[in-house]
């Protein structure tokens, strides 16, 4: 639309807007009339009105479509990936904004053959890769037949401690029960007491596949020795086996320099000091085309993106992120958080997460911002507001909804290590829905909230509707919101740079500890 002048007209601000719609309901009254429209829209904000579900389909299929046409996935350092962060910036420019690629390079660890754990004596016993043992991501490279020797075997704190390891013979390969320390605190034990490799076995403690399979762990950092995670069984035979036990170990791995990039797109107007950062990651796993996990979030905030200008300039600056190689460890989002300076940290009011809106057997999961769930780290002040706003919209909605924790999964972790308010949404992934979740939710108990998790069969065909349709909803509410204020969030002050900085049992899917 054009002026008599010839020139675009201003954008009206909301603070603007607001007040002519204060005007207008005024004068409707003055006449007798009852602004209907305006109440209806009232209750949940314009933007969720705006964010249609087929708009959101339609962005999930040419997702999946990148991936059908590249190779079947859209993983890092892939045709699939480098062609889908194409259409996002397409789709970024036709509303309006000027994305860019924000670039960084990692150091990732790669596995060049399938990892060997075999018992050689006192009997011979072969254990299966993946099924019995994984090995931890950044295991150091190794292949070694030593004895092996159990380390405080039968206590949660196994490995913690050098003192664990007085008397440990060097060249040996040390024997660790999963617990209370971190792997790479094990690991480095282990080493500096000459171990020559790392068996830790799984504890069993609770019936979570989890805790009962083999360990999907990482060391964080490249270890000097090789290190593998095993079942509680595993553990336990060799334990069991005695002061003769000898083991095979073989780690087949390195470590290379390679580079990748996140997309940014941000509003032109809103305050620049005071920016709400929505994100999700845009990679998948090599197995498939990840279309819950994530191109289910990169859709929605995508169409929010598109949506959000129709409302005007709005008072906060709002930061679309699509992230890169989350699959790999978080490694797009920690860099991008890590390499901007402490000043422009502060301007960043807040982080909302979506990953995974879409499970096939989903429930209605707000990350827990309080930090009450016994696997949740202690979140950055202002995190347990961004759950409450969440609770609220659902509740309003008559929707039931759960926390779930703030474990280290997914891209909000480096923004809570940086002292930022954060918070979200999660459908569900690897874990089983209960009967009482049946009755939140429906669907089916006693079967994984997405059976499909990081497999070939996560595509368009394995997607709930309804779910993308509520977590949409919800998430245009959210960017609503906190694009006109994030007063009950950070107030004026910043204070949770006071806070203690979290830790985490997970990055991404890894565990730590």
């Amino acid at each position: 639309m054009r002026t008599p002048t010839g020139r675009s007209p201003r954008p009206v601000s909301r603070a603007r807007r607001r007040a002519a719609t204060g005007v207008a309901v005024i004068a409707a009254f003055a006449l007798g009339m009852a602004p209907a429209a305006h109440s209806a829209h009232a209750a949940g904000g314009e933007l969720p009105h705006l964010v249609k579900t087929g708009a959101i389909r339609a962005h999930m299929e040419n997702l999946q479509t990148i991936a059908d046409y590249n190779g079947g996935n859209r993983a890092h350092g892939t045709p699939g990936y480098d062609v889908a962060a194409k259409y996002v910036m397409d789709q970024l420019k036709r509303a309006g904004y000027k994305p860019v690629k924000n670039t960084y390079e990692f150091d990732r660890w790669v596995e060049n053959s399938p990892s060997v754990l075999a018992q050689t004596a006192p009997e011979a016993r072969e254990f299966v890769n993946d099924e019995d043992f994984r090995t931890m991501s950044y295991s150091g490279a190794g292949d070694v037949t030593a004895p092996a020797v159990p380390v405080a075997a039968d206590s949660s704190a196994s490995g913690c401690s050098a003192d664990d390891f007085a008397g440990f013979p060097a060249g040996a390969i040390a024997v660790v029960k999963r617990g209370t320390c971190a792997f790479s605190e094990k690991t480095a034990n282990a080493a500096a007491a000459g171990a020559v490799g790392v068996v830790v076995f799984n504890h069993g403690a609770t019936s979570d596949p989890a805790d009962t399979g083999p360990i999907n762990g990482t060391v964080s950092t490249l270890s000097e020795i090789p290190v593998v995670g095993t079942t509680p069984e595993v553990g336990a035979a060799l334990v069991a086996a005695g002061e003769g036990l000898e083991v095979h170990l073989k780690v087949d791995s390195e470590v290379r320099t390679e580079s990748s990039y996140n997309i940014i797109a941000e509003t032109k107007g809103g305050a620049k000091d005071n920016v709400v950062v929505v994100g999700a990651h845009l990679d998948s796993v090599p197995e498939g085309a990840g279309i819950n996990d994530n191109a289910s979030g990169v859709a929605a905030i995508l169409e929010v993106a598109k949506q959000l200008p129709k409302l005007g300039t709005p008072e906060n600056k709002v930061r679309f992120a699509f992230w890169g190689t989350e699959e790999e460890g978080l490694i797009g989002s920690t860099e991008y958080v890590e390499g901007l300076s402490q000043a422009e940290r502060d301007k960043i009011a807040l982080y909302l997460n979506f990953d995974m809106i879409g499970s096939p057997n989903f429930g209605r999961f707000v990350y827990d911002g309080r930090g009450e769930l016994e696997g949740s780290t202690t979140p950055p002040s202002g995190s347990g507001a961004i759950q409450k706003m969440f609770e609220d919209y659902f509740s309003g909605r008559g929707l039931v909804s759960e926390p779930t924790e703030f474990s280290g999964r997914s891209d909000y972790q480096a923004f809570m290590l940086a002292g930022i308010p954060s918070g979200g949404l999660f459908s569900g992934g690897d874990s089983i829905k209960t009967e009482e979740q049946v009755e939140y939710y429906g669907g089916t108990a006693g079967e994984f909230f997405d059976a499909n998790y990081h497999t070939p069969a996560d595509d368009i065909t394995n997607i709930n509707w309804d779910s993308v349709d509520q977590f949409s909803d919800a998430i245009a509410h959210s960017v609503e919101t906190y694009s006109e204020s994030t007063l009950p969030v950070n107030g004026v002050l910043r204070t949770m740079r006071a806070q203690e900085a979290p830790t985490f049992d997970r990055s991404a899917d890894l565990w730590l500890r």
